[in-house]
């Protein structure tokens, strides 16, 4: 069980995947700073010194925090917006590597011999369908 184990955890897929999860998690933490320490600060400086973070109304004993809910709403935005970037520059990357890269398909001798019996036996039937409807 430890092999399998072994062996699953170092396939390159579950690599691949753990190191984008911590990449992530720090993404996301760029984000989130972008969005708490600059971007909601301007917009609510545009908004008349509004701070999102502290709109909330009180209903009953619940307290209803809107503003937490906007500030996240945008941060996901952003966050989605930057991946859309991301990805976008990644696959335009991929496509000039795979341009590149182009496959050289190498033909064998047989193959190339029944290629000409097959022309020759296709113009021979060409030619003995003009020589009918003459």
């Amino acid at each position: 069980m430890l092999t399998e184990f072994k062996k699953f955890a170092m396939k390159g897929n579950v690599i691949d995947l753990a190191v984008g999860v911590i990449i992530g998690g720090a993404f996301g933490k760029i984000v989130s700073s972008l969005v708490n320490d600059v971007i909601m600060p301007l917009i609510g400086l545009l908004l008349g010194g509004i701070s999102f973070t502290k709109l909330a109304f009180t209903f009953g004993d619940a307290t209803v925090k809107y503003g937490q809910f906007i500030q996240t709403v945008v941060d996901f935005l952003i966050i989605a917006f930057s991946v859309f970037l991301f990805i976008k520059f990644l696959s335009r990357f991929k496509k000039k590597e795979e341009e590149e890269v182009k496959v050289v398909v190498e033909v064998d001798k047989k193959e190339e011999l029944l290629a000409e019996i097959r022309d020759l036996l296709r113009a021979e039937k060409e030619l003995s369908r003009k020589n009918e409807t003459s």
